[in-house]
């Protein structure tokens, strides 16, 4: 079925000390997105990048960057709200911090229409710390406390619609230090690492949470993290943790959630194209949002070795 996709430039780089972020919108329109997404029937438009409004919020020594990151928070929360209206966004980031503001944006819109908001979080890390919990001191780890009414966020736009902690589900974990282990284990989150995966399958774990979506009759945000990937796949980012999702794992996740037809929206975060190898990585992800959004594997040729 043809969507109306938006694309939204989302250059964070305040999430986090190592700078490169911001070029990871371009990366992925010099990696061809819109034309993917064409290809596949889909009506695209770039509506270029959100740009974010003077901040007024003071700095706080252990946090860094904490004024621009609430600033992209407003900025981007406004702009998923009003993308919602028209279409499927599909906000290119940036790093991960943008996320406080997308899902913040997105809920807002579900609960305008009397929709649950269901996440899923595709990451090897939980980001689950708090800006009381964070030791150091980058924002771009506490996007789902916040979005799920965690305290401690005095600083950010309040939460008037958190996700419910049950309507959570994050794959792909491998890196989570003892505070947010510990958080986690106090919720209702979902959470998958890739022991589970390794052991289970991704299909078997991913599945039911598909399932619950489309009994509530949900509204679901994917976020993809270039770290769910393996990093000798996907090298561009500052985060490489080894043992990663496989490609064919990632699109196996993408192609099943194209197939439940419940996504409403996307990001996909955390490119650094500073580290990339020619543009490898941004391809790799936009291959994953094109079996997203109805890219089979039949669709691509293998071409003819001479």
């Amino acid at each position: 079925m043809s969507k109306s996709i938006l694309l939204v430039g989302a250059p964070v780089d305040s999430g986090k000390t190592r700078q490169g972020c911001l070029m990871g919108p371009d990366a992925y329109r010099t990696a061809r997105i819109e034309g993917a997404l064409r290809d596949l029937g889909h009506s695209v438009r770039d509506l270029g990048n959100v740009t974010p409004a003077a901040s007024t919020t003071q700095d706080q020594a252990h946090l860094f960057a904490l004024p621009q990151t609430v600033a992209w928070t407003q900025a981007l929360s406004s702009a998923a709200r009003a993308a919602m209206d028209d279409g499927l966004p599909i906000f290119l980031g940036g790093d991960h911090a943008l996320s406080l503001g997308t899902v913040h944006g997105v809920a807002a819109h579900a609960a305008a229409q009397g929709r649950p908001q269901f996440v899923l979080w595709l990451d090897a890390h939980s980001d689950f710390h708090t800006p009381t919990t964070t030791q150091s001191g980058n924002l771009h780890g506490t996007p789902l406390a916040y979005v799920t009414g965690q305290p401690g966020f005095d600083a950010f736009p309040a939460v008037p619609h958190p996700v419910p902690q049950e309507n959570l589900c994050i794959l792909g974990l491998r890196s989570v230090d003892d505070a947010e282990r510990a958080a986690l284990e106090a919720t209702d989150i979902h959470r998958h690492d890739m022991r589970a995966i390794d052991e289970h399958g991704i299909k078997a774990l991913l599945a039911p949470f598909l399932t619950l979506v489309a009994q509530a009759g949900g509204a679901l945000h994917v976020s993809l993290d270039v770290d769910f990937l393996d990093p000798s796949i996907a090298p561009a980012v500052g985060t490489t943790v080894p043992g990663g999702a496989t490609v064919r794992e990632a699109h196996l996740v993408m192609e099943m959630i194209h197939d439940s037809g419940l996504m409403t929206s996307m990001d996909l975060v955390e490119l650094n194209p500073m580290l990339d190898e020619r543009g490898r990585t941004a391809q790799v992800m936009v291959d994953l949002c094109a079996s997203a959004l109805g890219r089979r594997v039949f669709d691509r040729p293998t071409p003819r070795l001479l």
